[in-house]
């Protein structure tokens, strides 16, 4: 050993080398004793003598730590258990062949607001332009509400959407059910008491009202104009307050798609945008920032992974459902033309576009009214015929009793006609 190792050995310094394989780079890393410390040699401690009379107090200590470690955990879950089952996140209904969760239906016992007040969902048929996602979500997302309903000992949370600047909310009726009170949030943390109107648990459909003015009301648009593949957003407060207005997007992935709910089919938009319990209510909206679905169910299973299966509620549907709902406080029946058309329009002249009729219901509205097979509608109540959509629309509009005039072009000639709209939907199924 050479002086200089010899200095750094009574000095306390210890020197470690390192050898890197490539490019043999040499790293020193060391240690140095504290100023005006003297290092000394180490030597081994003598063990403790045994105390034979403290063994019995650490075993007590030992076993009073692990019981209060249990007594804490203990406390812990009670409160968890407890503290969850304080909120029962709105039955936003999960699935596949039955319904998770399903729960019987209970009497809503809240505080009423009258109908027959001249309100009504207005479904706009226009759109403006395009908008960009930010765009959309600064749009709809100040009429997004956190919905919450206390049901018995619990709280309901769920979504609703606001569409009258008075203060008319729409959400799911499975939101509301068996509420006793109802509380709504606004996205500026404004609250109000909620009163409910009416609500229909076939289309599980509610319509609420608080006492505000000039709430920010989204736009309806039309879901008829609906097609395989338009983009669409969310928006909504999924597992309740600690998400909410949280935006998610997709695509339309099917439009009029029966699904089995309960005990009835419900004719829905099925979307890819992801949803989950506390979404009940939220809107689905286009790219043009209208709302035009109402979010309900998604698919889901206990056995196997299913991704991207959401479906709502369309507003053609809510758009006859919500007004009867606000005129009367039930669905009425809906009343049935009695014919069916093509899917799209043929030109029949430079000026003249109509949809063909291809089957006639013996005895019903169409056939009394003197319409034929071969026929073509050009316009309806006053509105012209592009799509059979067009056709559907017009007739949502009327109610059992109403008459409607049609228009049809016939070899050549225009020929009037009007129906007396006597048979319901209900009626011919």
């Amino acid at each position: 050993m050479n002086e200089r190792e010899e200095n750094r050995r009574l000095s306390g310094e210890v020197v470690e080398t390192y050898c890197r394989p490539d490019p043999r780079e040499v790293v020193e890393v060391y240690t140095r004793p504290l100023p005006g410390v003297r290092q000394t040699e180490r030597r081994e401690a003598p063990p403790p003598a045994k105390r034979k009379k403290r063994k019995g107090l650490w075993i007590f200590m030992g076993c009073l730590c692990v019981a209060v470690v249990l007594a804490a955990a203990a406390f812990v879950l009670y409160w968890i258990w407890n503290d969850t089952d304080d909120y029962r996140h709105d039955r936003f209904e999960e699935y596949y062949g039955e319904i998770i969760d399903e729960l019987e239906p209970e009497e809503i016992t809240m505080e009423t607001w009258p109908t027959g007040q001249g309100v009504k969902l207005d479904v706009l048929r226009d759109h403006g332009e395009s908008l960009t996602a930010q765009e959309v979500y600064r749009k709809v997302n100040p009429s997004v509400v956190q919905v919450m309903v206390q049901v018995g000992g619990k709280v309901s949370l769920g979504t609703g959407v606001i569409f009258t600047e008075d203060g008319y909310i729409l959400t799911n009726y499975h939101v509301v059910e068996g509420g006793s009170d109802c509380y709504i949030a606004l996205n500026t943390g404004a609250g109000y008491p909620a009163s409910y109107v009416a609500g229909d648990p076939v289309n599980d459909l509610a319509v609420l009202k608080v006492d505000g003015q000039n709430l920010p009301a989204a736009e309806f648009g039309d879901s008829g104009l609906l097609t395989v593949g338009d983009p669409v957003y969310a928006i909504g407060n999924p597992l309740g307050y600690e998400l909410w207005g949280t935006m998610t997007d997709g695509i339309v992935s099917a439009v009029d798609r029966d699904v089995r709910v309960d005990d009835r089919t419900m004719t829905l938009i099925q979307t890819n945008a992801a949803l989950n319990s506390g979404n009940s209510g939220g809107p689905l909206i286009n790219e043009y920032g209208q709302v035009v679905g109402l979010n309900v169910i998604k698919m889901s299973s206990s056995s196997f992974s299913i991704e991207g299966l959401g479906f709502a509620i369309p507003s053609a549907t809510m758009d006859r459902v919500v007004d009867d709902l606000l005129a009367v406080g039930e669905v009425l029946p809906q009343p049935v033309l009695g014919l069916s058309v093509r899917l799209e329009a043929t030109q029949l002249s430079d000026t003249d576009r109509g949809l063909e009729v291809v089957e006639v219901t013996p005895g019903g509205a169409s056939d009394r009214a003197g319409i034929r097979v071969g026929d073509y509608a050009t316009s309806a109540g006053g509105h012209p015929l592009e799509t059979s959509g067009d056709l559907l629309w017009v007739r949502r509009q009327k109610r059992l009793g109403d008459e409607l005039t049609m228009t049809l072009w016939r070899d050549g000639e225009t020929v009037e006609v009007t129906l007396f709209l006597r048979e319901s939907l209900e009626e011919t199924e």
